[in-house]
């Protein structure tokens, strides 16, 4: 009967087996296109970003930096304008008037500059800076109409400004000598290489002996005409006017250096950046050492110096004991002279250059800001003569 069999228990049911679930997971072609954009958007965090500090940090991955530190080191804002990136490059430390020198960004973001207008060469005074806050502003000079699109300098060479110039639209490349005194009457030194334009000239060094070294590189800029030179670094004789190629192989040659001999060149190589086009994550970004021929300061026997952790490695300086510091997207690192990365003056967004001011003095550009570093680093001078 129905009402009896209700009661009865019911056999169980045999169960499937279930299938081994697969270690391979199914992927079409809208799996792949995610992945792939997850990546590329990973890559381009890693890139521009790094662990989170406080800013103006110092962050020591070895013991001697401690020491190059010393007692009471830190990291002061001296100058500031957050609508205009008035600190990119050229940093130029005057001893005599204690002023420094600098150019706005050439073309870029806050740059105010472009195909049709120049960017801007300024400084500020350090006279008299101890340990207050400067709170300073920078002062622009009218340099002549032959400099167009300031991005390194050095100096003083004979009490001028030695500055490189990227170029803009059909004006070349160059390199020139500004007197930093009005009415800052300018010299062309050079703007072409045997008859045929720079690419986008962007950093120069002096040699101790007095030959002046600087980079050519090929940055696809708006502003500039497409490239015709390999990146390139060369040197000028100002004695004879001769100008020759001493080191190639470069994906885009940035800045440039030496140890106080002069024995030992540093060279960036900023890869990953590619003007107003897409960044190349792939690319170098690293610094390059080289032996300096003593007779015809060829750059020989290269070696990887230091891959940078944080955006790219752009200018660059050597302290007295052989230290090397760059640049780089988080602030300014620094490296033993063995190539160890010992710490970082950490500021939490972009550096492009820097300028030792006197021995435990470093003035940091840092597009919209300026900072001065106080610690114990001795220097070396740059001008010329020494």
């Amino acid at each position: 009967m129905e009402g009896r069999d209700s009661h009865r228990s019911k056999a169980p049911k045999p169960r499937a087996e279930a299938e081994p679930k697969s270690a391979v997971l199914p992927i079409n072609l809208v799996t792949i296109a995610v992945i792939a954009l997850c990546a590329a958007l990973y890559a381009r965090y890693i890139s521009t970003r790094t662990i989170e500090l406080p800013p103006q940090a110092v962050v020591l991955f070895d013991k001697t930096f401690a020491h190059m530190l010393g007692k009471g080191a830190r990291i002061t804002e001296v100058a500031r304008n957050d609508s205009f990136a008035f600190a990119h490059e050229a940093p130029i430390w005057d001893p005599k008037t204690e002023d420094v020198y600098f150019a706005s960004n050439a073309g870029g973001a806050l740059g105010m500059s472009g195909l049709h207008a120049n960017n801007r060469v300024g400084k500020i005074s350090l006279k008299g800076l101890g340990r207050e806050v400067l709170n300073g502003t920078a002062i622009n000079l009218p340099v002549t109409y032959t400099v167009q699109m300031t991005n390194g300098g050095t100096g003083p060479y004979y009490g001028k400004l030695l500055f490189i110039n990227s170029g803009r639209g059909h004006r070349p490349s160059s390199l020139t000598l500004t007197d930093p005194a009005p009415p800052y009457n300018t010299f062309v030194l050079l703007d072409n290489f045997y008859g045929r334009q720079f690419n986008s000239l962007n950093d120069v060094k002096i040699h101790p002996s007095g030959k002046i070294f600087f980079t050519d590189t090929i940055y696809l800029q708006d502003f500039r005409p497409d490239p015709t030179l390999p990146s390139q670094v060369y040197r000028l004789d100002p004695a004879t006017g001769a100008v020759r190629a001493v080191a190639d192989g470069f994906h885009k040659c940035n800045g440039l250096a030496f140890s106080r001999d002069g024995k030992t060149a540093y060279v960036t190589d900023t890869g990953p950046a590619n003007g107003f086009r897409e960044t190349v994550h792939s690319a170098p970004s690293a610094i390059y050492a080289f032996d300096v021929d003593p007779k015809t300061h060829a750059f020989t026997n290269r070696r990887l110096f230091a891959f940078v952790d944080a955006a790219i490695p752009d200018g660059i300086q050597v302290d007295k004991v052989g230290n090397v510091y760059s640049a780089c997207g988080d602030g300014v690192h620094v490296w033993d002279w063995r190539g160890n990365l010992i710490g970082k003056f950490f500021l939490g967004e972009l550096s492009a250059n820097m300028v030792f001011a006197g021995h435990g003095r470093l003035v940091i550009l840092a597009e919209t800001k300026i900072y001065v570093a106080d610690f114990a680093a001795m220097s070396f001078p740059v001008h010329y003569p020494a």
